[in-house]
């Protein structure tokens, strides 16, 4: 394969490319945006397997140079229950980083190995072997990666019928607040608050960051939320968690400046066609679980990276397609299954407020062991080197 087009320059996309190029493989990234995502979007938590998954492609190291390591969660009810969350053993901490940190580390390590990067592709077509961009370009392929998100279009032109993703019913929003919380930096807070959901951990270099999954009456775009001027964010943010503890103090020393909106939360319902004839989909464009799973970046890398591992071993394209599904979906699913239950207790109804803090003491003493849980979750390990058999 000498021509392989990834569409979308997000975390999935160049992953892809540096794992293709492991592989003895180039590929070009087309990214639809004119520029890169410096200073786009919120924070994330990369799991330890996530971590392990960029290890393989180089660039673990300055993707910890930029996050704050997470080895500890609490989860605060109504300002009333405080519980130690239980960690799986010895499989390392979390690392929390900002998304632009991550996208610049996965472009400079891109560019520095010779990836080319094409950006203001806005792909609109595919004619045979060409993609076909919103600029009136082309650009031919052997095999066409959609690293394109949860609203891909080459979603759209594998499967007609695909369903699209589904709306959480909240808004993503952080921010920087003066305010410390006193919780040491490795410490991440989860907060059920009386009208909302939040996180928050304290800055190393002073501060708190925080974050929130705001319940909203109807999905906004990133372009839409932003049309809405940030005094009146923080004054919806007030009314939602002024009366929480700290979230009140989070929001009232966070300068308007510091605010910004990430724009409506979606899951993907499960995608029935992953590939059809030399196009495949990576990442959110076939699965985008909840947040709350903790594990959405790192299964996109995860999936790049075994894309690139069947592409180098199973010379049959299809074939590949096939078994890069076959080694991914079951785990995916489960995954987002289980955060599909995390999820709905994010905006709880007044009687499930009531009885959180009863049940949930029980629920992770018995039901939430985190060994039989997310531990085998996050001790998957990719083994870049073993041979890939065909549906295997």
């Amino acid at each position: 394969m000498k021509n392989v087009a990834i569409i979308g320059g997000g975390i999935a996309g160049p992953v892809t490319a540096l794992a293709l190029r492991k592989a003895g493989m180039d590929a070009t990234v087309y990214e639809a945006y004119p520029t890169g995502a410096d200073g786009a979007g919120g924070s994330l938590a990369l799991a330890p397997n996530g971590m392990a998954a960029l290890e393989i492609v180089g660039v673990a190291g300055a993707v910890r140079a930029a996050a704050q390591p997470s080895t500890r969660s609490v989860m605060t009810l109504a300002n009333r229950t405080r519980l130690e969350l239980p960690s799986p053993a010895g499989v390392g901490p979390l690392h929390t980083v900002r998304r632009a940190d991550l996208y610049r580390a996965l472009r400079d390590e891109a560019v520095r190995q010779g990836v080319r990067v094409e950006y203001g592709r806005r792909l609109t077509g595919v004619e045979g072997d060409t993609a076909v961009f919103g600029d009136g370009s082309r650009a031919r392929f052997d095999v066409l990666v959609g690293a394109d998100g949860v609203h891909s279009t080459v979603r759209r032109l594998i499967d007609p019928d695909a369903p699209g993703p589904k709306w959480t019913g909240m808004l993503g929003l952080e921010g920087l607040s003066s305010y410390e919380v006193p919780e040491d930096p490795e410490t991440t807070v989860f907060a059920f608050g009386r009208r909302g959901y939040y996180l928050y951990w304290r800055n190393g270099a002073g501060g708190s960051t925080w974050g929130v999954n705001l319940p909203y009456h109807r999905p906004l775009s990133l372009t839409q939320a932003r049309e809405v001027p940030r005094e009146e964010w923080m004054r919806v943010l007030r009314e939602t968690y002024g009366e929480d503890v700290p979230g009140g103090a989070l929001i009232r020393h966070t300068p308007v400046t510091s605010m910004q909106v990430t724009g409506a939360l979606y899951i993907m319902p499960s995608v029935p066609r992953w590939h059809r004839d030399r196009m495949v989909l990576v990442g959110d464009a076939a699965h985008a679980p909840s947040n709350s799973s903790g594990q959405g970046a790192s299964l996109s890398i995860e999936s790049a990276v075994q894309l690139a591992r069947c592409l180098r071993d199973i010379e049959d394209v299809p074939q590949a397609f096939a078994t890069y599904e076959r080694l991914r979906r079951s785990r995916v699913e489960k995954v987002a299954a289980r955060a599909s239950k995390a999820n709905h207790a994010k905006t709880p109804g007044p009687v499930m407020q009531k009885l959180m803090p009863l049940l949930m003491p029980l629920l992770l003493k018995t039901f939430m062991d985190p060994d039989r849980t997310v531990g085998p979750e996050q001790r998957y390990r990719i083994d870049w080197d073993a041979p890939v058999g065909a549906l295997s």
